[in-house]
């Protein structure tokens, strides 16, 4: 739970600040949870959608930050850049930490401890907890951690996290941590001439720049060189950030030194890391006990189910039982919860409603703000359930095994295998599809996927296909089905060639080694779960959900304004209702209803568009559905019902269904013909009529430019495809 506004005020003032850093699948947030007892705090850092994790020490004032897992302070990703500006105090809003706790998995001591040099070198009080020790065990390479606390020279406590191992010791160890921020540690390996020639001039300039503490310089530099002789854009980029900040002569001084060792040095990123690997070796070799293999004396359990889980057969069985299981839990356990929440905002506006008379504030409160709450409580149950299984996965240790056995089928169009649960998601819903990015590192191949994921045919586009395919196809049954599943199937087919083209333009890049690590399986925590649940959609609540509010207020203000003088009636809408029984008065209310969306603003657009929608066979009356599906798809059906003046309809509407059927241009040709139906369904396939999923893509992306861009492409897609195939259609036809 978060603090309380006594606690909050303590994290103000007098607080020391911890940054728990560590590879991912160290047990770097199993450790942060049992430290904190799940009393967290839980944001986004500024501008970007990486997650920021703040708790306190038990019974101290002491805050622990949770950094994202990283392999390495080299900016190759957003969280690896994250995790470094925290550590160098450059990050809006969060402070220089006081101090680091370092999470090593003692299982995989050599690549651990890479990050644990680099962070070594900043001068910042170290406490180092040496997790997984029982894995190390039954691999025969027990960790001496005295040993590679002299080694280190830092405190070094031995931990078994989800047993609850030396935790009360690591407490110990941060209260009792030194408070100088300022220690200085001399690097204990060595580079080539050219590289310490280079780096003593990049450390003189940036002491004397006064940019950066001097505690800090010799481990910055390190950086900088290596992120400036990178050939990786985002490590680039953050070299010449910093350049930005000095004088345009210290800048130039520092990219001829770097030069320099390009021109000495083949591959000089490549040797550095080899000598920083070289000493880690020495390390390695002098404080394990026992001998560490390739392949354990005696298969782990680990290993023993992974024979089944990652089977080029099994595995894949496996794989797509539990994406099944995913989706329909989805799809189909949510429907109860979404159901009753639509339900009770339907009772709420009716009790509303009957409190206040008629007028635009009764129509505000009960169409436009609770209609508002709804459609953001309404996606709650199918994020919540999307989220829940998504932490068993990752705590589970299996989330790891499906991007494996998805990788290869994936790469073919470009996408990593942390694409396909995201993707799958989608058709249920694309908003916690695109939530679901959160777990792909890179930062192109996270884009695509959001950038397609709103292909997939979700769950609201079937009322719109169900309404549509019975107006033209009547009850042939194998034609509708087979209509039904060729929209599916555009869907799909559409999304991967986007992602490939994406790939291979927009986004394009190296594609990224992929390197999984397989971690041991655990059993997943309850209370971590769903705390992890719980948090993540609370998130949805707080950013996407203000944005649909809004929005769907504003929609509704378009359907309602101007008003039409019930008074004086236009003599079509007069003829419509002389044409009903007498003492029909839901029959004349419907035809009211209809002229009034035809007066309102939306209805204007709808006709002041016809033009532009002509070509693919449309009136301006399915001109208005399109425009109200912006709110979400499936209004499209309860647009066409107050439209087609038959009140409030639903998919299984018959008499919505033979007005659609019937409804004719004015020279009598009928509008709704197969062709322009099937052209209507293709545009709802590749169109992105949901203002839902555009907030959460602003809030997932932290920029509006790529919201507005997924609008565009899509609505020019969809377009472009309904048009040629009315068009094509019609020459044959």
């Amino acid at each position: 739970m978060a603090p309380t506004q006594a606690e909050a005020a303590t994290l103000s003032a007098g607080v020391r600040r911890i940054a728990i850093a560590g590879n991912p699948n160290s047990g770097k947030t199993s450790i942060f949870n049992k430290l904190t007892g799940l009393r967290q705090k839980v944001g986004n850092y500024p501008g970007v959608t990486v997650e920021k994790r703040e708790g306190r020490l038990d019974g101290t004032n002491v805050v622990l930050l949770d950094l994202p897992g990283t392999y390495s302070l080299l900016a190759r990703s957003p969280d690896q850049e994250i995790a470094r500006d925290v550590l160098f105090g450059r990050v809006q809003g969060t402070d220089r930490p006081d101090a680091i706790l370092l999470v090593i998995d003692a299982s995989n001591l050599e690549r651990n401890l890479y990050l644990a040099s680099q962070i070594l070198e900043f001068g910042t009080p170290v406490v180092i907890a040496c997790n997984m020790m029982d894995a190390a065990e039954a691999r025969d390479a027990k960790v001496d951690h005295a040993a590679l606390s002299r080694e280190l020279g830092v405190p070094v406590i031995p931990t078994v996290a989800h047993q609850g191992r030396g935790l009360e010791q690591l407490r110990q160890a941060l209260n009792t941590l030194p408070a100088s921020n300022s220690l200085s540690r001399a690097r204990r390996w060595h580079l080539p001439k050219p590289f310490e020639d280079a780096l003593g001039t990049i450390t003189q300039i940036l002491s004397e720049s006064d940019l950066i503490e001097d505690h800090v310089i010799h481990g910055v530099s390190l950086l900088w060189l290596m992120d400036y002789l990178s050939d990786d854009p985002h490590g680039q980029t953050s070299a010449e950030n910093m350049l930005s900040d000095l004088q345009p002569e210290d800048a130039n001084k520092l990219r001829v030194a770097a030069r320099r060792v390009a021109e000495q040095i083949s591959d000089p990123v490549e040797i550095a890391i080899e000598a920083r690997y070289n000493w880690i070796s020495q390390v390695t070799a002098r404080v394990l006990v026992g001998r560490e293999t390739v392949e354990p004396r005696v298969s782990s359990l680990t290993d023993r189910i992974d024979r089944v889980m990652t089977h080029r057969v099994f595995g894949l069985f496996i794989f797509a039982s539990i994406m099944f299981l995913l989706f329909l839990s989805i799809f189909s356990w949510a429907e109860p919860l979404m159901n009753l929440i639509e339900t009770g905002q339907l009772a709420l506006a009716g009790w509303v409603g009957g409190l206040l008379s008629e007028g635009p504030l009764r129509s505000l409160i009960t169409d436009g703000i609770i209609t508002g709450v709804g459609a953001v409580v309404v996606f709650l149950p199918q994020i919540c359930i999307l989220f829940l299984f998504l932490s068993i996965l990752e705590d589970s240790g299996y989330m790891a095994r499906a991007a494996f056995l998805m990788d290869r089928l994936m790469s073919r169009v470009g996408l990593h295998g942390k694409s396909f649960i995201p993707l799958l998601s989608s058709y249920a819903c694309a908003i916690p599809g695109i939530m679901a990015t959160r777990t792909i590192e890179n930062t192109r191949d996270r884009l695509t996927t959001i950038m397609v994921a709103p292909f997939m045919s979700c769950s609201a586009r079937l009322p719109v296909y169900i309404i549509v395919i019975g107006a033209v196809f009547g009850d042939r049954t194998w034609l509708k089905a087979g209509v039904m599943f060729g929209m599916y199937a555009l869907g799909t087919i559409t999304a991967l060639a986007m992602a490939l083209l994406f790939k291979k333009t927009l986004f394009a890049g190296p594609r990224p080694a992929f390197i999984m690590e397989l971690p041991p399986y655990h059993m997943p925590q309850p209370k971590v779960v769903l705390r992890e649940m719980w948090d993540r959609s609370k998130l949805f609540l707080a950013g996407a959900g203000t944005t649909i509010f809004a929005v769907c207020v504003v929609i509704w203000a378009m359907s309602y304004f101007p008003r039409l003088d019930e008074t004086v009636l236009p003599a079509e809408v007069e003829a419509q209702i002389a044409l009903l029984d007498d003492g029909d008065v839901e029959g004349r209310e419907n035809v009211i209803a209809g002229a009034q969306l035809r007066q309102s603003v939306l209805g204007r657009l709808g006709q002041f568009i016809e033009p532009a929608i002509r070509p693919l066979g449309y009136d301006w009356r399915l001109g208005i559905g399109i425009l109200s599906s912006f709110l979400a798809r499936e209004v499209f059906v309860g647009a066409m019902g107050i439209t087609f003046s038959v009140g409030e309809a639903d998919e299984a509407s018959e008499a919505l269904r033979d007005k659609l059927a019937g409804a004719t241009w004015p020279d009598g040709r009928p509008v709704l013909t197969p062709l322009v139906g099937i052209g209507l369904m293709v545009f709802y396939v590749l169109a992105c009529q949901c203002v839902s999923t555009l907030a959460v893509v602003r809030k997932e992306t932290g920029s509006w430019r790529w919201p507005v861009f997924m609008f565009a492409y899509m609505t020019a897609l969809a377009y472009a495809a309904s048009l040629a195939v009315y068009q094509i259609g019609s020459r044959f036809g």
